[in-house]
């Protein structure tokens, strides 16, 4: 025979269940994989320019960014332009001072087992920007039907600086 017990009165190991089950979904958010997949899709291993072409919006942290690709014929990139894009290597804290450009993007496959695409930019309007000047390297994730570009900085949660395509 089962007793029903009230609210208050409940055993501690039924509470102490029912708290590990809420908690699993973010269990399965600590391996990078699953914390993009949550918020954009599976992590990209490759792309071709063909793919990634287009315009991108940001979300979170980079509200406000644009940033357009357009793939050239020949290679593995073309002709980057970016709005409201990042300035320094404080960027990865807080954004701050932006500036409007262009130059150049490729499109680096994973090489290893636990690699994934990249798309690596360089700058040469207004200037060209040195390493950690600016950001200069997004991550591919895929949902099916989009691609989306990230900066990789924490594996274990959505990735704040991230673009959309429109």
């Amino acid at each position: 025979m089962s007793r029903v017990l009230p609210a208050g009165k409940r055993p501690r190991l039924v509470t102490a269940a029912a708290v590990l089950g809420l908690l699993s979904p973010l269990a399965a958010c600590s391996s990078a994989s699953t914390a993009v997949e949550a918020c954009m899709g599976k992590q990209a291993t490759s792309a071709t320019p063909g793919e990634l072409e287009g315009t991108y919006v940001g979300e979170a942290d980079a509200k406000g960014v644009t940033i357009t690709l357009k793939a050239s014929d020949k290679g593995t990139g073309g002709t980057v332009t970016v709005r409201h894009w990042p300035t320094g290597s404080w960027y990865k804290s807080e954004l701050g001072d932006t500036f409007d450009g262009s130059g150049t993007w490729d499109v680096v496959g994973g090489t290893g087992s636990d690699a994934y695409g990249q798309v690596h930019l360089s700058f040469t309007e207004p200037e060209r920007f040195l390493q950690d000047d600016t950001l200069d390297s997004l991550s591919i994730a895929e949902d099916g039907e989009r691609v989306y570009l990230y900066e990789d900085d924490d594996p274990d949660v959505c990735p704040k600086f991230r673009l959309r395509p429109t």
